[in-house]
């Protein structure tokens, strides 16, 4: 376990753990909030979870019983500074009084299999956790339970994003 005395160190430890392992992917969540799955708090109204899961997030078959593969469809997460500036942001205007904690995990960290990091083809700060196989959601639940257990986490952010 290391200490980081000025954030200087801790961006300068990040870079070499890119070099090595690939970009840094960040979710903002707000206080509360699990870094994977969402609370009927955390959307819009109208909006459908099966099991935490957003139904926007992943291609569900008709039943919602089972996920499909699709290499632009899956969780959000940030792979650039400005691109989790803005979601941070957003989060927070969302959210007035919570502080908002950034959840990060290396591109290239051991993730179960049948799930992989995908750049958003539109946007290459923006990334994809997404399905490489046809699953139940039960199934992708358990891993993405185990991604979420693996994330390393800021505790409010404000002072190292602003």
């Amino acid at each position: 376990m290391e200490q980081f005395k000025i954030l200087t160190d801790l961006r300068d430890y990040i870079k070499n753990l890119e070099s090595q392992k690939g970009k840094v992917l960040s979710r903002p969540i707000p206080e509360g909030g699990n870094p994977i799955f969402y609370r009927a708090c955390d959307v819009a109204k109208n909006t459908e979870l099966v099991q935490g899961i957003q139904i926007g997030d992943y291609f569900f078959s008709n039943c919602k019983k089972w996920v499909q593969p699709h290499n632009q469809m899956g969780l959000s997460f940030s792979a650039h500074w400005q691109h989790l500036k803005s979601i941070y942001k957003l989060k927070s205007s969302k959210n007035p009084g919570k502080s908002v904690d950034v959840y990060w995990v290396l591109e290239k960290a051991d993730i179960p299999s049948d799930l992989n990091f995908v750049a958003d083809e539109k946007d290459d700060r923006h990334y994809f956790l997404t399905v490489t196989r046809k699953m139940t959601v039960d199934t992708l639940v358990k891993k993405l339970k185990w991604v979420a257990d693996r994330m390393s986490i800021i505790k409010d952010g404000t002072r190292a994003i602003k």
